[in-house]
């Protein structure tokens, strides 16, 4: 990567992120229910690959390294706005969530069924928003692990997102189902 400003930028923006998740998770509501604490670190190990492959300077597997996008300011500057993109959507999903977020599947004391701001379109806004701006970071990045640690990110949130939608359902029933119906996954229904 010929522009290292950038990619402190990009990195910046990640670790900001980062803080804010973590400041986040000081004012959630206690767990009620959930995962087992081994789904979870399945969970942790698979987006870990991911992440490494993303953000690593170089991974061992040399193929991986090789370029699939030029390395141009245009390419850079759109990835960024991608990243961007991404991460505002975790934080507007986020916000909308309040109290009711958790980094594990997990069900709140109390626990309510979001369905305002992203939530009226998606089921899981945050996953769909960390995916957009993990594939920003690959755009930047160029080369191939980061296409690879995309996918691996993308396969273990939708795997998550599985165990979360049992539990949902399971306290939800048919408020749940009908809010399934109405929305899609990761992605907007198309109507």
């Amino acid at each position: 990567m010929s522009n290292l400003v950038s990619w402190h930028t990009v990195t910046a923006l990640w670790m900001a992120w980062l803080v804010y998740w973590f400041v986040g998770a000081l004012r959630v509501r206690r767990n009620e229910r959930g995962e087992s604490q081994g789904q979870r670190l399945r969970t942790a190990l698979v987006l870990a690959a991911g992440a490494y492959l993303i953000f690593a300077p170089v991974v061992p597997f040399r193929p991986l390294n090789a370029r699939f996008l030029a390395d141009a300011r245009a390419i850079r500057a759109l990835a960024l706005g991608i990243v961007v993109a991404g991460l505002a959507i975790t934080v507007w999903a986020r916000r909308h969530l309040g109290q009711f977020w958790s980094a594990r599947v997990s069900l709140k004391e109390g626990h309510q069924l979001i369905k305002s701001g992203p939530y009226a379109w998606v089921r899981h806004p945050i996953y769909s928003g960390i995916f957009l701006a993990m594939l920003g970071t690959a755009l930047f990045v160029g080369e191939w692990r980061g296409l690879l640690g995309t996918a691996v990110f993308l396969v273990g949130h939708w795997l998550k997102a599985r165990r979360e939608e049992v539990l949902l359902a399971g306290q939800f029933g048919t408020a749940y189902e009908d809010y399934c119906q109405r929305t899609g996954s990761l992605l907007p229904r198309l109507r």
